[in-house]
Order: structure tokens, then C-alpha cells, then sequence
């Protein structure tokens, strides 16, 4: 079985027992969350969309702080001798799905 879920208003699909990275969420490591904004979801061939699909996905947060890479914004001017270097890194949460229901 898998469901396509709304998360912080990005799209994820997901089956249980998967571990995934979404966009930083409040709570610690070993918090219970909920996630009620399921899309679509598919279980052995029937398809269920909207008012049909499973009302609750359960997960778990594994671990509440990890940073990505660094993406660098450089801005520069040729000849002027304007040069801007900008960075930052995007803090997201790995969460294992536990359950679809």
C-alpha cells in the first residue's frame, strides 16, 4: 500500500515502514505525529482519492534536527567589482511511517 500526502505543502508518496526527510517540524526524536491531508492512495489495485482515502498516516520523528547541503547564491557584477557570496543550509526532520489507516 502506498498514499500520496500532503507535508508542510509538499507532496510525498510513502508506504509503511519508510523513512523519510520533510521540511523541519516541531517535536523531538521518538515524538508521535499525525499527518490527516492524504491525497491519493493505492492497496492492491483498488485506488481511493479525495473522500475515500484513508483519513490518518502515524509516524514517528527519528531525528528532529538534520541540516542539508549548502546552497551558495553568488551574485557578482563583471568589472564593477561587486561580489555578494550568500549561503544557507535547510533543516529538515527524518520521519519512519508507521502506519496507514
Amino acid at each position: 500500500m502506498f498514499a500520496i500526502v500532503k507535508i508542510q505543502g509538499q507532496q510525498y508518496k510513502i508506504q509503511e515502514g519508510q523513512h523519510i526527510y520533510v521540511p523541519h517540524l516541531a517535536g523531538k526524536a521518538g515524538d508521535k505525529i499525525e499527518f490527516n491531508e492524504i491525497l491519493f492512495s493505492a492497496d492492491e489495485g483498488k485506488l481511493a482519492m479525495g473522500k475515500d482515502a484513508p483519513k490518518l498516516v502515524k509516524a514517528e520523528i527519528i531525528s528532529d534536527l538534520v541540516k542539508g547541503d549548502k546552497v551558495i547564491a553568488f551574485k557578482m557584477k563583471r568589472r564593477k567589482g561587486f561580489r555578494k557570496k550568500h549561503g544557507h543550509r535547510t533543516q529538515y526532520t527524518r520521519i519512519k511511517i508507521e502506519s496507514i489507516a
